[in-house]
C-alpha cells in the first residue's frame, strides 16, 4: 500500500473518530428540544476552583499537556492569524500550502526564513518554563508529562521539555522534495541567498531567488529542494506522530489544554475524547473556547501568569 494512500486511510478514520467523540460531547451542552435530546444530561459549568485542581494535579500519574499559539503569545511570537496577521499582503494560509510553495518556492521561503529568523530572537515565557519544571520534577517521581503541541516555534524544547509531540512540525525542520530526508536546521540565514530576506512590510518586493539557491539537501548526491517541516493547509499529519498522541491520550489520566482555541482539527478533538472517558480536562486560555463547557477546570487569565501555581510542587510530593 502506497504511504499517502495510508495516510489517508488513517487521516479518515481519525475524523470519523473526532466527528462522532464531539457530536457525543455536544449531547450534554445543548438544551434539550427534543425527546431524543432530553436524555442528555447536562454537564456542570467548569470550576476555577485552584485547590481543586491542585488535588486533582497531586494524583496524576500521567498528564498530558496540549498547547498551541496562547502559549507562545507572552513570547512575542507572532501568529499571522486574524485581523492585520499579514506577512506582505498574505496571511499564512496563502503561503503555508503546497500550491504556493510548487508555484513560487522562493516567496514561501522568505516567508519562513523570516518566521525563522524572528523565532532565534524569542524565549520561552513562564508557561513554558513551568510545564518543563513540572516534566523534569515529576519523572523524578516516576510520573510522566508528556507535551503534544500545535506550535512550530520550539519553545517548549528550549524549555526543557523532553517528552515532546510536535503534531504540525518545526521551523527548525526541513525535508527534501526528493529523498525525503528530514534533518534539523538552525543555520541562520538558512542558505546566502536569504541573507536579509523576508521582510514583512506590504511594500516589499519578491526577491525571486533561483529555484537552485534556495535551501538544498545535503545528503550525498541529491541537492534537492528542501522544504520546511511543517505540516501545511491541506495536508495530512503524520501517521506516526497521531498514533503517539493516540497512546499517551489513552493513558493519561490528567489533561491540561493550554492556550489553544480549540477549533484546530484534529487537535481541536483530543481533549474532548480524553474527557468523554471521564477523565478531568483543565482548560488554561485567554477566553472560553468552544470545548470549554466540556471540561472540568477553566482558568482565564495569560498562561505564563495562570499555569506556574497550577504546576508547582505539591505539598504532598516527596523529593529524592
Amino acid at each position: 500500500m502506497h504511504v499517502k494512500h495510508f495516510r489517508g486511510i488513517l487521516m479518515c478514520l481519525f475524523q470519523s473518530t473526532a466527528r462522532r467523540l464531539v457530536s457525543q460531547v455536544h449531547c450534554g451542552l445543548k438544551a434539550s428540544s427534543s425527546k431524543k435530546q432530553k436524555f442528555c444530561l447536562e454537564m456542570a459549568r467548569p470550576s476555577s476552583n485552584m485547590a481543586d485542581f491542585r488535588e486533582v494535579f497531586a494524583k496524576a500519574k500521567h498528564i498530558a499537556i496540549i498547547t498551541g499559539a496562547g502559549v507562545s503569545a507572552e513570547s512575542g511570537v507572532p501568529t499571522f492569524r486574524g485581523a492585520g496577521g499579514f506577512w506582505r499582503k498574505w496571511q499564512a494560509q496563502e503561503l503555508a500550502t503546497p500550491g504556493a510553495f510548487a508555484r513560487n518556492p522562493s516567496r514561501v521561503w522568505e516567508f519562513y526564513h523570516y518566521r525563522r529568523e524572528v523565532m532565534l530572537s524569542k524565549h520561552p515565557n513562564p508557561a513554558h518554563i513551568a510545564i518543563a519544571e513540572c516534566e523534569k520534577r515529576l519523572s523524578k517521581q516516576g510520573r510522566s508529562v508528556v507535551v503534544i503541541t500545535q506550535n512550530i516555534d520550539e519553545l517548549h524544547r528550549k524549555a526543557g521539555t523532553k517528552h515532546l509531540l510536535e503534531i504540525h512540525g518545526s521551523l527548525f525542520k526541513t525535508r527534501c522534495t526528493s529523498c525525503g530526508n528530514v534533518a534539523a536546521n538552525y543555520k541562520s540565514p538558512i542558505c546566502p541567498a536569504l541573507a536579509g530576506k523576508g521582510a514583512p512590510d506590504p511594500d516589499t518586493e519578491d526577491a525571486a531567488i533561483p529555484v537552485e539557491d534556495l535551501p538544498q539537501c545535503e545528503e550525498d548526491g541529491c541537492n534537492g529542494l528542501l522544504r520546511p517541516h511543517v505540516v501545511w493547509f491541506g495536508e495530512a499529519l503524520d501517521p506516526g506522530v497521531l498514533t503517539a498522541v493516540e497512546k499517551e491520550l489513552d493513558i493519561c489520566d490528567l489533561c491540561l489544554v493550554v492556550g489553544t482555541s480549540s477549533v484546530v482539527y484534529p487537535a481541536a478533538m483530543f481533549a474532548p475524547q480524553v474527557s468523554a472517558r471521564g477523565v478531568p480536562v483543565a482548560e488554561f486560555n485567554m477566553e472560553t473556547t468552544p470545548a470549554t463547557d466540556r471540561f472540568r477546570f477553566h482558568f482565564p487569565g495569560p498562561c505564563g501568569t495562570t499555569l506556574p501555581p497550577a504546576l508547582a510542587r505539591h505539598e504532598t510530593e516527596i523529593i529524592t
